[in-house]
């Protein structure tokens, strides 16, 4: 973990006290859309029996636990988080899990993946890509362990495209989340999370940004309005 900047310490840290209540707060500020948009993302995988799956930004699991429920008992999956608070409420939900032999857990920064190349079937990250500090670096790295032909699917919070549905998004992600989540975890952590995803790129600039790290094959598909998108890219065979 020597590999993390200053700005990606204090993320660490944040995340860190937020994750006793990471789970409710996304089931309650999502209004527990997130579980459907989670399951739309694993769908866009293409694993084959015997395949490897690597979930980056696991935090507690749940994309994890849901490749596992949909991919055959041949199937092991890898969750990878920087942060040990996350992993330690995963490695709980998992063990009471009927998929816990098929799912280990690792402590790694995404711009450091510890694995070697052409090593994955699949890979996911879901609401993380926007927390690498160094996204062509962490891109490089996905597409690095994947194996020739492999998919890496990305999740993450959007830029509605009506502009009504934009103004509304923002007023609720501004003013109401940092509110809601103050009261019932850390305000700053739910104000970064605007500020983060206010500053994410665009679709087509992250597009762009996948095909330098190597990705083709590139597809995007926005849901719930475009309040997030899911990324699809395959490593070149």
């Amino acid at each position: 973990m020597d590999q993390l900047s200053d700005k990606g310490r204090r993320i660490r840290e944040m995340f860190d006290g937020i994750a006793p209540r990471y789970d409710l707060l996304n089931r309650l500020l999502s209004l527990g859309i997130d579980r459907r948009w989670r399951t739309f993302a694993v769908r866009q995988l293409q694993v084959p029996e015997q395949g490897r799956v690597l979930d980056i930004a696991t935090g507690t699991g749940d994309v994890a636990l849901e490749i596992a429920r949909r991919t055959p008992a041949s199937v092991r999956i890898v969750g990878e988080d920087f942060t040990q608070g996350m992993l330690v409420r995963g490695r709980e939900k998992i063990t009471a899990s009927p998929y816990a032999e098929r799912i280990q857990l690792v402590n790694a920064p995404c711009e450091a993946i510890p694995h070697p190349a052409d090593c994955f079937d699949g890979i996911t990250i879901a609401f993380g890509i926007r927390n690498v500090v160094d996204r062509p670096a962490g891109l490089r790295e996905m597409c690095r362990v994947l194996k020739p032909g492999g998919r890496a699917v990305i999740l993450e919070f959007s830029h509605p495209r009506s502009r009504l549905f934009r103004e509304i998004y923002y007023f609720y992600f501004r003013r109401l989340l940092p509110l809601i989540g103050g009261l019932l975890s850390r305000r700053s952590a739910y104000q970064y999370l605007p500020d983060s995803v206010l500053e994410f790129p665009d679709q087509q600039q992250f597009r762009e940004m996948m095909a330098a790290a190597g990705f083709v094959n590139l597809n995007a598909y926005d849901l719930t309005g475009g309040i997030v998108t899911v990324y699809v890219g395959e490593k070149p065979r």
